[in-house]
Protein backbone atom coordinates (compact mmCIF):
# COMPACT_ATOMS: atom_id res chain seq x y z
CA UNK A 1 0.00 0.00 0.00
CA UNK A 2 1.49 3.39 -0.93
CA UNK A 3 2.36 5.51 2.08
CA UNK A 4 4.09 8.73 3.08
CA UNK A 5 7.69 9.79 3.68
CA UNK A 6 8.16 12.56 6.24
CA UNK A 7 11.56 14.25 6.02
CA UNK A 8 12.16 16.19 9.20
CA UNK A 9 10.06 13.87 11.37
CA UNK A 10 10.76 15.45 14.75
CA UNK A 11 8.41 16.95 17.33
CA UNK A 12 5.97 19.46 15.89
CA UNK A 13 4.63 19.42 12.36
CA UNK A 14 6.62 16.39 11.17
CA UNK A 15 5.38 14.14 13.96
CA UNK A 16 1.80 15.38 13.62
CA UNK A 17 1.80 14.81 9.85
CA UNK A 18 3.13 11.28 10.37
CA UNK A 19 0.33 10.59 12.84
CA UNK A 20 -2.31 12.05 10.51
CA UNK A 21 -1.33 9.77 7.64
CA UNK A 22 -0.95 6.76 9.95
CA UNK A 23 -4.48 7.38 11.19
CA UNK A 24 -5.63 6.52 7.67
CA UNK A 25 -3.81 3.20 7.85
CA UNK A 26 -0.95 4.20 5.55
CA UNK A 27 2.66 3.04 5.97
CA UNK A 28 4.96 5.81 7.16
CA UNK A 29 8.67 6.33 6.47
CA UNK A 30 10.42 8.69 8.85
CA UNK A 31 13.63 10.55 8.02
CA UNK A 32 15.49 12.58 10.65
CA UNK A 33 19.04 13.35 11.65
CA UNK A 34 19.03 11.38 14.91
CA UNK A 35 17.87 7.95 15.99
CA UNK A 36 16.39 9.45 19.16
CA UNK A 37 14.10 11.68 17.08
CA UNK A 38 13.03 8.72 14.98
CA UNK A 39 12.32 6.62 18.06
CA UNK A 40 10.13 9.34 19.55
CA UNK A 41 8.01 9.74 16.44
CA UNK A 42 7.82 6.00 15.77
CA UNK A 43 6.59 5.51 19.33
CA UNK A 44 3.73 7.93 18.64
CA UNK A 45 2.73 5.83 15.62
CA UNK A 46 2.63 2.51 17.45
CA UNK A 47 -1.10 2.71 18.35
CA UNK A 48 -2.02 2.88 14.66
CA UNK A 49 -0.41 -0.45 13.83
CA UNK A 50 0.99 0.68 10.48
CA UNK A 51 4.36 -0.30 8.99
CA UNK A 52 7.02 2.25 9.95
CA UNK A 53 10.45 2.73 8.39
CA UNK A 54 13.09 4.72 10.28
CA UNK A 55 15.91 6.30 8.29
CA UNK A 56 18.68 8.51 9.66
CA UNK A 57 19.91 11.18 7.27
CA UNK A 58 20.86 14.84 7.15
CA UNK A 59 18.59 16.55 4.60
CA UNK A 60 21.56 18.62 3.43
CA UNK A 61 23.55 15.48 2.52
CA UNK A 62 22.35 14.49 -0.95
CA UNK A 63 23.81 10.99 -0.93
CA UNK A 64 22.48 10.23 2.55
CA UNK A 65 19.02 11.58 1.77
CA UNK A 66 18.73 9.65 -1.50
CA UNK A 67 19.91 6.47 0.25
CA UNK A 68 17.34 6.99 3.01
CA UNK A 69 14.55 7.41 0.46
CA UNK A 70 15.63 4.24 -1.35
CA UNK A 71 15.83 2.28 1.90
CA UNK A 72 12.40 3.50 2.96
CA UNK A 73 10.89 2.48 -0.38
CA UNK A 74 12.46 -0.97 -0.03
CA UNK A 75 10.91 -1.40 3.41
CA UNK A 76 7.41 0.04 3.01
CA UNK A 77 7.02 0.58 -0.74
CA UNK A 78 7.31 3.56 -3.09
CA UNK A 79 5.64 6.58 -1.49
CA UNK A 80 2.38 8.11 -2.59
CA UNK A 81 3.30 11.27 -0.67
CA UNK A 82 6.55 12.96 0.33
CA UNK A 83 6.53 15.71 2.95
CA UNK A 84 9.63 17.90 3.25
CA UNK A 85 9.55 19.43 6.71
CA UNK A 86 13.27 19.97 7.37
CA UNK A 87 14.47 23.51 7.99
CA UNK A 88 17.24 25.43 9.71
CA UNK A 89 15.35 27.94 11.85
CA UNK A 90 17.38 30.62 13.57
CA UNK A 91 17.35 34.41 13.93
CA UNK A 92 19.99 36.06 11.75
CA UNK A 93 20.43 39.44 10.14
CA UNK A 94 22.28 41.31 7.41
CA UNK A 95 26.02 41.23 7.99
CA UNK A 96 25.80 38.63 10.73
CA UNK A 97 26.58 35.55 8.64
CA UNK A 98 29.40 34.30 6.49
CA UNK A 99 28.91 32.95 2.98
CA UNK A 100 29.42 29.45 4.43
CA UNK A 101 26.59 30.06 6.91
CA UNK A 102 24.28 31.10 4.09
CA UNK A 103 25.20 28.05 2.01
CA UNK A 104 24.64 25.70 4.94
CA UNK A 105 21.19 27.17 5.58
CA UNK A 106 20.28 27.03 1.87
CA UNK A 107 21.37 23.38 1.73
CA UNK A 108 18.80 22.41 4.37
CA UNK A 109 16.02 24.86 3.59
CA UNK A 110 15.97 24.52 -0.20
CA UNK A 111 18.45 22.07 -1.70
CA UNK A 112 17.25 19.21 0.49
CA UNK A 113 13.71 19.80 -0.72
CA UNK A 114 14.96 19.81 -4.31
CA UNK A 115 16.83 16.53 -3.73
CA UNK A 116 13.70 14.91 -2.31
CA UNK A 117 11.55 16.13 -5.20
CA UNK A 118 14.09 15.11 -7.85
CA UNK A 119 14.36 11.65 -6.30
CA UNK A 120 10.67 10.94 -5.67
CA UNK A 121 8.65 12.87 -8.27
CA UNK A 122 9.80 10.95 -11.38
CA UNK A 123 8.63 7.67 -9.86
CA UNK A 124 5.32 9.22 -8.88
CA UNK A 125 4.90 10.46 -12.42
CA UNK A 126 5.59 7.01 -13.84
CA UNK A 127 3.00 5.52 -11.48
CA UNK A 128 0.46 8.14 -12.53
CA UNK A 129 0.27 10.30 -9.44
CA UNK A 130 1.52 11.35 -6.03
CA UNK A 131 1.87 14.30 -3.71
CA UNK A 132 4.96 16.38 -2.88
CA UNK A 133 4.38 18.73 0.04
CA UNK A 134 6.72 21.27 1.64
CA UNK A 135 6.39 23.06 4.96
CA UNK A 136 6.56 26.74 4.10
CA UNK A 137 6.73 29.80 6.30
CA UNK A 138 7.57 33.49 6.31
CA UNK A 139 4.68 34.62 4.09
CA UNK A 140 6.28 38.05 4.43
CA UNK A 141 10.09 38.25 4.61
CA UNK A 142 11.53 39.39 7.93
CA UNK A 143 14.96 41.01 8.11
CA UNK A 144 15.56 39.40 11.51
CA UNK A 145 15.14 35.94 9.94
CA UNK A 146 17.20 36.48 6.84
CA UNK A 147 18.18 32.95 5.77
CA UNK A 148 14.80 31.48 6.69
CA UNK A 149 12.99 34.15 4.67
CA UNK A 150 15.22 33.48 1.68
CA UNK A 151 14.80 29.74 2.06
CA UNK A 152 11.03 29.78 2.32
CA UNK A 153 10.85 31.95 -0.80
CA UNK A 154 13.04 29.35 -2.49
CA UNK A 155 10.83 26.37 -1.64
CA UNK A 156 7.74 28.30 -2.73
CA UNK A 157 9.35 28.64 -6.16
CA UNK A 158 10.45 25.00 -6.07
CA UNK A 159 6.83 23.91 -5.61
CA UNK A 160 5.88 25.83 -8.75
CA UNK A 161 8.69 24.17 -10.71
CA UNK A 162 7.76 20.68 -9.52
CA UNK A 163 4.21 21.42 -10.63
CA UNK A 164 5.42 22.54 -14.05
CA UNK A 165 7.61 19.47 -14.50
CA UNK A 166 5.41 16.74 -13.02
CA UNK A 167 1.94 18.17 -12.54
CA UNK A 168 0.80 17.05 -16.03
CA UNK A 169 1.70 13.48 -15.03
CA UNK A 170 -0.45 13.69 -11.91
CA UNK A 171 2.00 14.84 -9.22
CA UNK A 172 0.41 17.40 -6.90
CA UNK A 173 3.06 19.79 -5.52
CA UNK A 174 2.04 22.20 -2.78
CA UNK A 175 3.29 24.03 0.29
CA UNK A 176 1.70 24.64 3.67
CA UNK A 177 2.88 28.09 4.71
CA UNK A 178 2.70 28.47 8.49
CA UNK A 179 2.55 32.12 9.55
CA UNK A 180 3.50 31.75 13.20
CA UNK A 181 5.39 29.77 15.87
CA UNK A 182 4.22 26.16 16.12
CA UNK A 183 3.34 24.78 19.56
CA UNK A 184 0.72 22.36 20.90
CA UNK A 185 -2.34 23.97 22.46
CA UNK A 186 -1.84 27.28 20.65
CA UNK A 187 -3.35 28.85 17.55
CA UNK A 188 -0.55 27.07 15.65
CA UNK A 189 -1.10 23.59 17.04
CA UNK A 190 0.77 21.08 14.85
CA UNK A 191 -2.16 18.64 14.86
CA UNK A 192 -4.39 21.31 13.34
CA UNK A 193 -1.75 22.17 10.76
CA UNK A 194 -1.32 18.49 9.84
CA UNK A 195 -4.94 18.35 8.67
CA UNK A 196 -4.00 20.57 5.74
CA UNK A 197 -1.31 18.14 4.57
CA UNK A 198 -3.85 15.33 4.48
CA UNK A 199 -6.42 17.55 2.75
CA UNK A 200 -3.90 18.48 0.04
CA UNK A 201 -2.96 14.84 -0.39
CA UNK A 202 -6.53 13.72 -1.12
CA UNK A 203 -7.53 16.84 -3.07
CA UNK A 204 -9.12 16.06 -6.45
CA UNK A 205 -6.92 17.08 -9.36
CA UNK A 206 -9.37 19.67 -10.62
CA UNK A 207 -9.19 21.46 -7.25
CA UNK A 208 -5.46 21.30 -6.60
CA UNK A 209 -3.99 24.14 -4.52
CA UNK A 210 -0.29 24.93 -4.66
CA UNK A 211 -0.16 26.82 -1.37
CA UNK A 212 -2.15 26.83 1.85
CA UNK A 213 -1.55 29.80 4.14
CA UNK A 214 -2.16 28.77 7.73
CA UNK A 215 -2.69 31.90 9.80
CA UNK A 216 -3.70 30.19 13.03
CA UNK A 217 -6.94 28.96 14.53
CA UNK A 218 -9.01 29.94 17.53
CA UNK A 219 -8.01 28.11 20.71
Amino acid sequence: MPGVVVIGAGPGIGRSVARRFAREGLPVALVARSAATLDGTAGDLAPFGVPVSRQTADAADEAALRAALDAAAAEVGPPDAVVYNAALIRPDTFGGLSTRDHLDAWAVNVVGAFTAAAHAAPGMARRGGGTFLVTGGMPEPKAEYLTLSLGKAGVRTLVDMVDQAYGPAGVHAASVTVAGPVAPGTAFDPDDIAEHYWRLHIQPRGRWEREVLYGGSAV
